[in-house]
Order: C-alpha cells, then structure tokens, then sequence
C-alpha cells in the first residue's frame, strides 16, 4: 500500500497495490504494520458498511468527543462518494480548514481520518457502498455533527444533496473553540 499524507495532519490518502491476473484481482486492505509505520493508528475496535441506494445521498458530517474520538479509515467498495473532512482539532495548524476527496470502486483508494475530524459523503451513484474501520466503539454520548451547508465552513458539494437525514440536517451552526 502506498500512503499519501494530506494537507490536514493525520489525513492520509491510502492506494492499494493491486495483483491482477486472469482470475481477477487481489489487494490488501489493512495491514497492522504499515500502518504503524505511517503513524497510523491501527486499532480496529468496529468496522461498519454503509449501503447508500441513490446517488446524491449525504451521510455527516459526524464525530465523537474525546475521551472517544476515533479514528476512521474509509473505503468505497462499489459506486462512488465525494467526502469532505474538517478538521475539528482546536490545536491544529489547519483548525477549520476542510479538504475533499474522490473514492470509488475503480481508484480503491481508502482515506484515513484521524481523531479529531469530521467527515462527511454524498454518493455519486446509486448503490454506493462504504466500508469502514473505527479505532473506538460507538459512544452514542459523545457523539456530535455539522450541518453540511454550514455558513462558517462554506463547503463546496458538487451537487445539492437530495437525500439526508434529518439529524444531519438540522445540526446547529458550529461554534469554534477559542
């Protein structure tokens, strides 16, 4: 696997090293090992699927607070998303800052989160799947979120979310640490 650290400390591109013959083809996902030698967390307390049916469907932006923030590693398995992440960390150099990310079934890119941030993604096809490794369990008390049209963070989407829950859409305006 290569690993490609991204302008947000702790956010890594991750692309797979693929072996292809005529049966197919096999590539490691995780490896305990070079993740380590990257800095990266590899606990892996929960790994979850998110099956999405439509595309322009918005999940997030969501995180936890410490002491259970988590790390997440992310994986588009079929379709395709658009995902963005905030950096949410108050002593970070890119505190509010945001990047976005393209993953999809052909590129089989995965993209590491550290603790700290939030991310969010809006398929690009319908019958998107995402995968995902977690370095805490699900604290449901811990939990909190953005709005994905909030004002401060001006995130740019590629097309209007046509599908979102109502928590995540109903978030409150984020109020930065000072």
């Amino acid at each position: 696997m290569k690993f490609f650290e991204q302008k947000l400390p702790g956010v890594f591109i991750i692309e797979p090293e693929p072996f292809a013959d005529e049966r197919g083809m096999f590539r490691r996902h995780f490896c305990q090992r070079e993740f380590e030698a990257h800095g990266i967390s590899s606990r892996v307390a929960q790994s979850n699927i998110s099956e999405n049916k439509f595309k322009h469907t918005l999940r997030g932006f969501h995180y936890l607070l410490a002491p259970h923030a988590e790390a997440k590693t992310i994986s588009c398995l079929a379709g395709g998303i658009y995902d963005i992440i905030v950096d949410l960390r108050p002593h970070s150099p890119t505190y509010l800052q945001w990047q976005s990310f393209e993953l999809d079934g052909k590129n089989r890119r995965s993209l590491h989160i550290p603790p700290g941030c939030a991310n969010a993604f809006l398929t690009m096809e319908d019958n998107s799947i995402i995968h995902y490794y977690f370095s805490e369990f699900y604290f449901a008390q811990a939990e909190r979120g953005l709005r994905y049209n909030d004002p401060l963070f001006k995130f740019i989407w590629p097309v209007e979310p046509k599908a979102i829950s109502g928590k995540d859409k109903n978030f409150p305006d984020y109020t930065p640490v000072k």
